[in-house]
């Protein structure tokens, strides 16, 4: 198996679509059929009830696919792409025609012959050969079969509050660049505000999730190569390096706050609400504490380039549209068509970009203009800047030390194999560092790197 290699980002664009999480229960049925030649297809990807300009946006967009292709018409579902449950779904005829996974997921979807090859259809797209090619890389088979569609891909960063930063005496211009400059920052707004300083998530997922970003930032990797087959690495001096800067941050310096074992919703609210200085997330974080937690004066947030610890490295994620392999061909090739349309045309079509952020700009509870990775080059993408720069309504000078440091960094892909399932067994040695002064780390990660092993050889 080919092993995503890291790249260096060449530029970022603003984007008006959002990154939206998606929820719901599977309740729908059917597939392929209808009047004449009509093919029906089953598409995740609908926002939540919580995201009623998303809602709305998505299905005028359906209107507009059906209207241009009258022979495709649009299921759409809230439902989320769950690895526990997918294999059974996929048995079952369960499972929609357009699934939507993390980064973390296409390498082991494609090795268990679970989602297809999508290249025949792509290929017809009269853009396709403009697409950057290490975008395709993580979603790619060694033959170089493209197996997805990506949607604003992005690199992990440092998220903080201005307000904090300035009752703590420190320049919301000038954020922190290292991991000393953390812990320092971490320190200071905890002693002046009360605030926690730093927030580490560690439940859910996200706490190896959030493990790995402080091991690229410090050199090292989770996950390596070993042949044809990956292993896990835990026992590496950036792990630890890592770990022991959590221990002391949380132990030593009290930065980090009285509550802990939080998810990302639980650290967003409570970011949103003036209560952590600093987080490690995505400038898309902006949406979820305006959207869904109500942070009012948004002028507060700030979002930096990850900061460093020998690394020169931060995490790309993103979000990948795929077609089951069960689908027929029929219902893939039309799968593919409502990709492109809804996923590939808003970052490539200057036009459509700025009638999309015009639309989702009418919502005030929107927010237009939050920076993304570029799918396309950097000319396309400064095209798409200047179509939707009338109705960006984000506080973009605020987002200006993320678009300046992150180009500068190596960009690094989530581990290519079983990543979900390695964050959970991570989680708890996080979890043990934050809750257990006297935590063993040597120990807690020779056991958690023998299980992620017994867990990936299962997987391959």
């Amino acid at each position: 198996m080919a092993r995503p290699r890291p790249f260096r980002l060449g530029a970022l664009l603003l984007s008006g679509v959002a990154l939206l999480a998606a929820c719901g229960d599977d309740d729908n049925a059917g597939g392929s059929g209808g009047d004449g030649d009509t093919v029906t297809i089953r598409v995740q990807g609908l926002p939540p009830g919580t995201d009623q300009a998303g809602q709305d946006q998505f299905n005028a967009k359906i209107a507009e696919f059906e209207e241009q292709h009258p022979d495709i018409q649009i299921e759409a579902s809230t439902n989320e792409y769950d690895p526990q449950t997918f294999s059974a779904l996929l048995a079952g005829g369960g499972v929609e025609d357009v699934i939507r996974v993390p980064l973390t997921e296409p390498q082991g979807l494609i090795q268990r012959g679970q989602v297809q090859p999508i290249t025949e259809y792509l290929d017809e797209w009269e853009h396709a050969d403009e697409i950057n090619p290490q975008v395709l890389e993580s979603i790619s088979d060694a033959e170089g079969d493209v197996y997805g569609i990506p949607r604003s891909p992005f690199a992990l960063g440092l998220v903080y509050n201005r307000a904090l930063f300035e009752q703590a005496g420190l320049d919301p211009d000038n954020p922190p660049a290292t991991w000393d400059d953390v812990r320092a920052a971490a320190q200071a707004i905890s002693s002046a505000t009360g605030a926690a300083g730093f927030v580490h998530e560690s439940k859910d997922g996200s706490g190896g999730w959030q493990l790995t970003m402080l091991a690229y930032a410090h050199g090292g990797d989770l996950e390596v190569p070993d042949g044809d087959t990956y292993v896990a690495d835990f026992q590496n001096d950036a792990v630890r390096d890592s770990l022991q800067l959590l221990k002391e941050m949380r132990w030593t310096d009290g930065s980090m706050g009285e509550t802990q074992l939080l998810n990302q919703d639980d650290v967003v609210r409570q970011f949103a609400a003036g209560q952590v200085g600093m987080f490690m997330g995505t400038p898309g974080t902006y949406r979820l504490a305006k959207q869904n937690f109500g942070m009012e004066d948004t002028a507060n947030y700030g979002v930096t380039s990850m900061p460093q610890a020998g690394g020169d490295a931060t995490m790309s994620g993103g979000e990948i549209f795929m077609v089951p392999a069960s689908v027929p061909e029929d219902r893939a090739r039309a799968a593919v068509e409502w990709m492109l349309f809804y996923y590939a045309e808003p970052q490539y079509d200057p036009q459509v970009a700025a009638a999309e952020a015009e639309a989702l700009a009418q919502d005030p509870a929107a927010a237009v203009g939050v920076p993304t990775l570029p799918m396309f080059d950097a000319a396309q993408q400064q095209l798409i800047n200047e179509a939707i720069a009338p109705f960006v309504n984000v506080e973009l000078e605020n987002f200006q030390p993320y678009l300046t440091g992150t180009p500068e960094l190596e960009l690094k892909p989530e581990p290519p194999l079983n990543a979900q399932a390695l964050y959970q067994v991570l989680d708890p040695v996080v979890q043990a560092v934050l809750t257990d002064e006297n935590a063993d780390i040597d120990a807690l990660l020779a056991a958690a790197e023998d299980e992620a092993n017994r867990q990936l050889a299962a997987a391959q």
